[in-house]
């Protein structure tokens, strides 16, 4: 699946309304491990592919300065929207900066965010951004991270299963796969494990695991 193509899957469960996915609280898992990423206060935290996630809402309210990147215009409307916000709008390039405290979301396709919009970020919080990704973008989007960021502390969650079990997305991504994208930066720590419980989509055992991505030290 080609850039254009993923963009068309993804804005068209947005209009739908197909977002099972959305969680209403913050993810446990993000409470639980942040703090394993050793951050100081006020932190600037990128997180990539993000939806309306109320992470971001967690986030911001730890003290942490929180930018989003999220294709579907309707999601960012609607994160604002439930939280009673009319946002800040400012066209950048491609993408569109919605901003309000210490949040900010661009709207569009991530591969069209530049660093030099991004600005300067601390650490990366990827619950749902890599195995959104069909294995080809995977890749591009691992390289572009990387390009927008520098290696920069990441808590990175992903699923690891049977992947002729189910069709994606979610898709598997193993540490293999892991150390193949981010193998020349990072360093991996394995946090949690665990069983989804019933099985991805109730259908297939599946396995939640949560990283600490460290930078490794410029090579002399």
């Amino acid at each position: 699946m080609d850039t254009a193509s993923n963009a068309v899957f993804w804005q068209e469960k947005w209009e739908r309304g197909e977002t099972g996915f959305h969680e209403t609280q913050a993810n446990p898992l993000l409470t639980r491990h942040i703090a394993a990423l050793d951050l100081p206060a006020g932190a600037r935290i990128f997180v990539p592919l993000c939806g309306m996630s109320q992470d971001m809402v967690w986030l911001a309210g730890h003290g942490y300065h929180v930018t989003g990147c999220e294709l579907s215009d309707i999601a960012v409307r609607r994160f604002f929207s439930d939280l009673g916000i009319m946002p800040d709008l400012v066209e950048t390039g491609a993408l569109r900066c919605f901003s309000s405290g210490a949040i900010r979301i661009f709207a569009g396709n991530i591969f069209d965010l530049t660093p030099e919009m991004l600005g300067p970020m601390d650490a990366i919080y990827d619950r749902a951004a890599l195995i959104a990704l069909p294995e080809d973008l995977r890749r591009a989007y691992a390289a572009h991270l990387l390009s927008l960021t520098g290696p920069v502390p990441e808590l990175l969650v992903t699923l690891d299963y049977d992947q002729s079990c189910l069709k994606g997305p979610p898709f598997s991504v193993g540490e293999a796969f892991l150390r193949e994208c981010y193998g020349q930066a990072y360093a991996f720590t394995l946090l949690k494990s665990r069983a989804v419980e019933g099985g991805l989509k109730g259908r297939c055992p599946a396995s939640e695991n949560v990283w600490r991505l460290s930078p490794l030290p410029p090579s002399s």
